[in-house]
């Protein structure tokens, strides 16, 4: 390898009696027109006062209550589960969508399931800023994932409806919660994020889940006409978008551990997906003589070890130049991330050695080159053990995704938002706004092909994630509702 690795609606229509006629009294006349004075000075009060608050009831209390009637909407009964177009999911999406409208925007479900809500504002024709997530969660998930992000955007879109200056924004703005990030029904990820960038092959309609159903077939299912021609009309023309940002939990520790509930992200690692398929002989556990026997299941478990070793030790394994070996590993080591999340054998029986297994793999890194080259030094010396062990092997790429460096200016934009944001929490803010990298995959990732992107991260407990243990404080919701709104007030 060369060196290349690596409240009410504030709108008011004031309805002001006429004075009584000339032969009615001047004291009824003068009480009139004083009762309509003190209305009117109360009404405008209350717009005053609403304006200058922090909206607490929508952008925590409320988001807060709604995160969690979210997170009761589940395909399973003992967890949350809501994968792409499931049951739990088409009902998220129509949930979500009262939300919206409730917040004063226009709302439509497209062809791919994403839900859309949008406001116009000032200029209509104007490039329009959209802001997202994902409705869909892992097995077994926490409430925060995803769902902040489209929550707490809805939330600081009301709050400028109640406040009385959503019809003055500059742009139109959008807010899209994507149908599928998190890949887990049809083991490939973006799926609703990726048909709005115009990156989803035609191909993907034609995936299929464990039970054999295809996208295509489910969206179906659901009255949605996904074609190849409705692929297409899905992606977004990139002279009509100005930008993506992007609220969502930061799944790791860092914000906890210096004390911030807001983050900056710089970019995200990128990420490929492998499914290693491993073939041996099937046969009876007590009656094969270990010496004979072409076991899939060891030999993965072999494979697993090797990962792990590569993905620990890159300098162990990888060659470079000898001028840049230390930087390129240090580069690479440095956020190279690798899992098997998922092992299926066949038949699956305690009493029978498997005629098959496959499992998952999950590699990250910030340098694509090194990511590349972790899969080409393990699928090398997979085929080796493969060899060795008298069974055959085969590694199927499911998804890959470059790193994505967020754009600097529109960064700026929202380290000053978060920074407003909490600052008008506690009256005072001494230390910056942390600028952290991403290792978990997000859906601006996709968008990044369609337009620049900027994400904030929202401090969670213990850095947990894809767990029911995942948690956001309820302040720290409130403050990413505020930095959004801060940052669409830059939109005025």
């Amino acid at each position: 390898m060369g060196c290349s690795l690596m409240l009410v609606c504030l709108c008011f229509n004031f309805y002001i009696y006429p004075l009584l006629s000339s032969s009615s009294s001047s004291s009824a006349s003068a009480a009139a027109s004083a009762s309509a004075s003190a209305t009117v000075s109360g009404l405008q009060s209350e717009v005053d006062s609403i304006s200058g608050s922090l909206y607490p009831e929508i952008l925590r209390d409320e988001a807060v209550s709604r995160l969690y009637q979210l997170g009761k909407v589940s395909d399973a009964e003992d967890y949350l589960e809501r994968t792409f177009m499931s049951p739990a999911a088409v009902r998220a999406g129509y949930l979500i969508r009262i939300w919206m409208e409730d917040a004063g925007l226009r709302t439509w479900i497209d062809h791919m399931g994403n839900v859309h809500g949008r406001v116009d504002g000032l200029n209509p024709s104007s490039k329009a800023l959209l802001i997202g997530s994902h409705l869909d969660t892992v097995v077994d998930a926490g409430f925060f994932d995803g769902s902040l992000g489209i929550v707490s955007a809805i939330a600081a879109l009301k709050a400028l409806r109640v406040g009385g200056t959503l019809g003055r924004l500059v742009r139109p703005v959008e807010v899209i919660a994507f149908s599928d990030e998190e890949g887990v029904r049809f083991q490939s990820t973006f799926i609703g994020s990726a048909a709005v960038a115009g990156i989803l092959p035609d191909s993907a309609l034609q995936y299929s889940d464990k039970s054999g159903a295809t996208v295509q077939e489910v969206l179906q299912r659901n009255s949605l006409q996904a074609t190849k021609e409705n692929l297409h009309q899905l992606k977004y023309d990139p002279d009509s978008v100005w930008g993506y940002a992007e609220v969502h939990i930061e799944q790791g520790p860092v914000l906890e551990r210096v004390g911030m509930p807001l983050g900056v992200v710089k970019g995200i690692a990128g990420q490929t997906r492998l499914k290693v398929t491993v073939r041996g002989s099937q046969g009876h556990a007590g009656t094969v003589p270990m010496s004979m026997r072409h076991d899939p299941m060891v030999a993965a478990a072999e494979l697993i070890v090797l990962l792990e070793n590569v993905c620990k030790h890159p300098e162990d394994f990888l060659s470079f130049d000898d001028h840049c070996k230390d930087s390129s590993v240090q580069s690479l080591s440095g956020s190279l991330v690798c899992t098997v999340g998922e092992i299926s054998p066949w038949p699956s029986a305690s009493n029978v050695i498997p005629g098959q297994v496959v499992f998952t793999v999950d590699i990250r890194a910030m340098d694509d080159m090194g990511r590349e080259a972790v899969i080409y030094e393990f699928s090398s010396r997979m085929y080796q053990i493969c060899d060795r062990r008298s069974v055959s092997c085969n590694l199927e790429r499911k998804h890959n995704a470059g790193a994505v460096m967020c754009d600097p200016e529109l960064s700026t934009q929202l380290k000053s938002a978060a920074h407003s944001a909490l600052r008008k929490m506690t009256n005072e803010l001494d230390s910056e706004v942390p600028v952290l990298m991403s290792g978990a995959g997000h859906d601006a990732m996709a968008i990044s092909h369609l337009t620049k992107v900027g994400m904030i991260f929202v401090r969670c407990r213990g850095g947990i994630s894809h767990s029911p243990k995942e948690h956001v404080l309820d302040d720290d919701v409130w403050a990413a509702g505020l930095a959004v709104l801060a940052f669409l007030e830059t939109h005025m």
